[in-house]
Formats: C-alpha cells, sequence, structure tokens
C-alpha cells in the first residue's frame, strides 16, 4: 500500500470485521473502534462484566490478521518477568541466555490487569510506550505492529489494583463491549448449538498489512477546524470545575490518530467532527478524573459527551479536495 487508497483499507477492515463477526454478534460498532484502535497503532482497555467475549474478540482479532498471539492472566503474585521475560544460566552452554516472556507477541491479552500489582502493571509501560523492552541493561525491540488489549471487571474491586494515570494514558480507547440484544443473543445460541464459530475464523490478511494501514492512516486529511474542534473538546476537560484531572497533550495526539484511523476503517480519506465527537468519550473518558478522586469509566464517557454537546462542531468542506476546489 505504497499510496493511501481508503478503499483498500475499508475492504481490509470488513474482512476483518466479517470473522469477528462469526463468534461476536451485533458488535459491529464496538468492532469499529478496536480496529480503529489497532490501525492507529495504539492499545485498548476492555472494561466490562465477565463472559461477555473480550478475551474471545482479541483471539479473533489475532487469527484474522494472522498474527501471534499470547495472553497473561494477571494475579497478585506475577512477577515483572513472567512478562517481559529474564535472562538464565544456560549449564550446557555455559552463558546466560534470554527468555522472552508473553509480552513478546504481535497482539498480547494483558487479561484481569488490574488484578496484578502496580511493580507488575509498570512493565508494561516501556513495551506499551517505546515498543522495547529493557531487561538487565539490553534493549529488545518488539514485534510491530504491537497491541495490547487489557481487560479488567468494572464491578468487582476485592484484590484488584487500580491502574494509576501514567498507565492509563498509554491507552488509546477504553470501551465496553456490552450484552448483546435479544436477537444477538438468540443468534449466538444458534450459532454455538452444534459447531465452535471460532474454528470456523481465517486469516484475511497478514500482520504486514496491518502495518502498512498503519502508516497509510497518518495520510488521512484532517481539516485545520475539524482539528480546532477536537482540541477545543480535550482543552475542555482541562478547564471543567468538576475535573481534578483533565486530558493529556497525549491523549491530543491519541485523539487524532484514532479519528484519523475510524475514518479509514469507514473508507474516508478525511476525518468528519462526527468522527471526533464519536470517539470523544472512548479516548478521553479514562483519562479525566472527577474531583472526588473517584474513577468511573462509564461516568467519564458521560462527561465527555456532555462537555462535546457544548462545544460547536465546524461546517463542511472537511475533505482535502473540496477545500481546494473552493
Amino acid at each position: 500500500m505504497k499510496e493511501f487508497l481508503p478503499e483498500e483499507i475499508r475492504i481490509t477492515a470488513e474482512k476483518i470485521k466479517g470473522e469477528i463477526s462469526k463468534v461476536l454478534v451485533g458488535k459491529e460498532q464496538v468492532t469499529d473502534y478496536v480496529l480503529a484502535a489497532c490501525f492507529a497503532g495504539g492499545h485498548l482497555l476492555l472494561e466490562d462484566l465477565p463472559g461477555t467475549g473480550k478475551t474471545l474478540l482479541a483471539k479473533t482479532l489475532a487469527k484474522a490478521i494472522n498474527g501471534s498471539f499470547k495472553r497473561i492472566q494477571f494475579t497478585p503474585d506475577l512477577l515483572p518477568a513472567d512478562v517481559t521475560g529474564l535472562n538464565y544460566y544456560d549449564q550446557k552452554q555455559g552463558e546466560f541466555r534470554f527468555r522472552e516472556g508473553p509480552v513478546f507477541a504481535g497482539i498480547l491479552l494483558a487479561d484481569e490487569i488490574n488484578r496484578a500489582t502496580p511493580r507488575t502493571q509498570s512493565s508494561l509501560l516501556e513495551a506499551m510506550e517505546e515498543r522495547q523492552v529493557s531487561v538487565d541493561g539490553e534493549t529488545r525491540p518488539l514485534p510491530d505492529p504491537f497491541f495490547v488489549i487489557a481487560t479488567q471487571n468494572p464491578v468487582e474491586a476485592l484484590g484488584t489494583f487500580p491502574l494509576p494515570e501514567a498507565q492509563l494514558d498509554r491507552f488509546m480507547m477504553k470501551l465496553s463491549v456490552g450484552f448483546p440484544s435479544f436477537e444477538g443473543e438468540l443468534d449466538m445460541i444458534e450459532r454455538y448449538r452444534i459447531n465452535d464459530p471460532g474454528e470456523q475464523v481465517r486469516p484475511v490478511c497478514e500482520t504486514a498489512q496491518v502495518k502498512k494501514i498503519q502508516e497509510a492512516v497518518k495520510q488521512v486529511y484532517l481539516h485545520p477546524e475539524v482539528g480546532a474542534y477536537l482540541l477545543k473538546i480535550v482543552q475542555a476537560t482541562r478547564k471543567d470545575p468538576n475535573l481534578l484531572i483533565g486530558a493529556s497533550p497525549r491523549s491530543t495526539l491519541a485523539f487524532m490518530r484514532a479519528s484519523q484511523a475510524l475514518a479509514a476503517v469507514r473508507g474516508r480519506g478525511f476525518v468528519t467532527p462526527d468522527d471526533v465527537k464519536e470517539l470523544a468519550p472512548f479516548v478521553l473518558g479514562h483519562r479525566v478524573m472527577r474531583n472526588n478522586d473517584y474513577r468511573d469509566g462509564r461516568a467519564g464517557w458521560d462527561m465527555i459527551r456532555a462537555l462535546a454537546a457544548e462545544i460547536e462542531p465546524p461546517t463542511e468542506p472537511f475533505s482535502e479536495a473540496e477545500e481546494k476546489s473552493r
């Protein structure tokens, strides 16, 4: 993909969504956001009740893009070396060798990430930000692309360690899969009645193609007025008297790239204000904190929606071609 071709990205996205829809029923919008996070080169935090398909979503995505997949079950006794790997002495060779940890994967599922101690949680910071791991002074690159999908339970607090702001800020989006509709769950019963649909999932692209898409997404046009609209939403979180912590400059860049990626997933070469407004809760909601020091993902989403609704969006044109033709 040497040049930016929105239609090619849309077709690839539709193929991947088609494979995911075999096992996850009625979640097209959530799948759009997951692909946007992946194509933007970000990471994803899924907060939802057990049994809603978080793990299944990650495994199916990895299979659809033919990527390497590893899962870490985070527990209080998990150590940083259990994530990153460690050096050990090989008696046969008479030398120290490095044993890779599960973080060396194209797609890493950090299951119930908030059950691990802060020390272990922090072992992912370098990997998520720098796409590398440093062990005993030696730095090793991670696979490219590298996509972390972390999960946590929103209602169970016993034996958990809430993610610190520095860790939350490294997740491009925070989403909830949610329960299916009555019709969707009925369809799920029929699909799983005899066979496991997961066995029918097939690779529809390669990770090299995903990497090319990540580069192509950067070419999605962002009209200056749409960029200003995006920034106004971010800065509104810093001025709101009800918020103790507003969105960071890192979140501004994540917001921009996620908006570009969502436009590309939907086959457009330009970002619209609707893309920005639609993604705002999921990119910014987990990055803000209310004055009472209580962090709630869904409350954050609602607050960002309310802030975005107060800001007047720009009017057309939004595409680069339309702007030049004026």
